[in-house]
């Protein structure tokens, strides 16, 4: 009779945490794989610190700086000048953000400015370690310097992350799936 309690609380503790691996983080990755991803919607991509916390939510509900950021992002996609963009998106304040930041670092790239690029792409992670399509974004800056098997590290973030059939690991893993040298730019 002692041990019909003492199961239960083991029982429960056992489903609840069932319940907690199960439902698991909730990861959002904003665009599709190519590199013409859309819009960030949500604050689901700045990091988790105080001081982050609040630039966040100030800078979502900014309606000046959703403008500029969409701005900025047709500057990059549709007319592809990149030296306006990375203005425009240093212009927003938020170069912090995991957004901002990694797109400011594709820019570079697209200018063939690696280093710097390299310098954005790694701010972005360290403000979301969890952004997919600065994992992506990188893994392709590596794809293009020849480091493929940093490329796969690149790859395989991604896929805890977001999985296997997500945009970005299906982008990133198709540039891996091409013969090394062949001066394909991403």
């Amino acid at each position: 009779m002692s041990k019909t309690p003492q199961f239960r609380w083991k029982f429960l503790g056992l489903a609840v945490l069932s319940m907690t691996l199960a439902a698991g983080p909730v990861i959002t990755a904003y665009a599709a794989g190519s590199d013409n991803p859309s819009p960030p919607a949500s604050d689901s991509s700045a990091s988790k610190g105080k001081k982050a916390k609040k630039d966040k939510s100030s800078a979502i509900d900014d309606q000046k700086f959703l403008a500029g950021y969409r701005t900025a992002y047709t500057t990059i996609y549709d007319q592809h000048d990149y030296t306006a963009a990375i203005e425009q998106l240093k212009a927003l304040g938020q170069d912090d953000r995991a957004d901002v930041a990694n797109l400011i670092g594709y820019s570079y790239r697209k200018l063939g400015d690696y280093k710097v690029s390299q310098v954005w792409y790694e701010r972005a992670l360290k403000a979301d370690p969890a952004h997919v399509r600065t994992w992506q974004y990188y893994g392709l800056w590596q794809v293009e310097q020849g480091n493929r098997d940093q490329a796969q590290y690149h790859l395989n973030r991604i896929a805890q992350l977001a999985g296997t059939n997500s945009d970005e690991y299906r982008s990133l893993a198709a540039a891996l799936e091409k013969p090394p040298g062949t001066g394909l730019v991403y």
